[in-house]
């Protein structure tokens, strides 16, 4: 590089080696070795541990654990939400790192940056947190009053989706579950007095949704002659 009157930046070098410069007159062709020499190396970015957790939970559920399968001493870990850093960086101990249970849906992710050199790493793998629907809430039907000794009164729900469990209660005391059809469901006739209602259950994600209202069974007395 031709000479300024001011300092030289020869760039970034990405060549580990020591590096000299010699200055060369252009006129006279003299050349003389400029003062000392820089050693330019490279540091070895953090070693990339497995992200691990995740999964599904149902709405009000306490989420799941996002974390790494290790970690070293020195390292920084951040625990991302896509771009959106989540929570303070966890110093590493040198075993695995658990950032806790999160409770917003996305694909988390985590950087690690060694808090001497600044050195970062993308550590191995994500974790997706999917915050699963509860089963729609379709309307309790049915119930009513008959007489002593009678066939009872029907109860049901005006709806169903597939895939769903729904559980009938008397109180606190089940009755019978019967799986959704997509369309109405029909208890069948109940016989007990009390009041009726209804407990759905996706049979894949567990989540559980009561359904709307509850229907009353009354037993109405056999007058005697």
């Amino acid at each position: 590089m031709a000479g300024t009157g001011l300092g030289i930046d020869f760039g970034a070098i990405v060549i580990p080696g020591i590096y000299t410069v010699v200055a060369t007159d252009i006129a006279a062709g003299c050349s003389r070795t400029m003062t000392g020499s820089q050693t330019v190396g490279t540091t070895p970015a953090p070693v990339a541990y497995n992200v691990i957790g995740g999964g599904n939970f149902c709405p009000g559920g306490a989420g799941v654990h996002v974390g790494i399968s290790g970690s070293a001493i020195g390292v920084n870990y951040q625990l991302f939400r896509g771009t959106v850093p989540v929570g303070s960086a966890v110093l590493g101990s040198g075993s695995a790192i658990d950032f806790g249970s999160q409770t917003i849906a996305g694909t988390y992710t985590v950087v690690g940056t060694n808090t001497t050199t600044g050195c970062t790493s993308n550590m191995s793998g994500s974790a997706i947190v999917i915050l699963n629907t509860l089963p729609t809430a379709y309307n309790v039907i049915g119930g009513g009053n008959y007489c002593a000794g009678g066939a009872g009164v029907h109860v049901g729900l005006s709806n169903s989706a597939l895939g769903i469990n729904y559980t009938l209660y008397n109180g606190f005391s089940l009755v019978s579950s019967v799986l959704g059809t997509g369309g109405p469901l029909d208890f069948g006739p109940q016989t007990a007095a009390g009041t009726y209602s209804v407990l759905a259950t996706n049979s894949t994600t567990t989540c559980q949704a009561s359904m709307t209202g509850s229907v009353t069974v009354v037993v109405n007395p056999v007058v005697s002659p």
